[in-house]
């Protein structure tokens, strides 16, 4: 493990070390858990759609015909 120095401040620092006390944990591991929720939620990179596997949703319910205008299906334009 990486030691780092940072540098907060006193208010933050405090309420860091008062909440880590109430819950038997060091103010070590809650900055060591902030940073990885952050390098989850900010740094790592999202899947790629080529990576994403396909899914069956069941087989069509008829086939299309020629003048099927799917774009208007989808956006529901019937019901307009």
């Amino acid at each position: 493990m990486k030691t780092i120095t940072i540098n907060v401040s006193e208010p933050v620092y405090r309420e860091f070390q008062l909440y880590a006390k109430a819950h038997d944990r060091t103010a070590s591991e809650l900055v060591r858990q902030a940073m990885e929720e952050y390098r989850q939620a900010h740094l790592q990179p999202g899947a790629s759609l080529r990576e994403v596997q396909p899914v069956s949703v069941g087989k069509a319910l008829r086939p299309l015909a020629q003048g099927d205008d799917l774009l208007g299906e989808m956006l529901d334009e019937d019901r307009r």
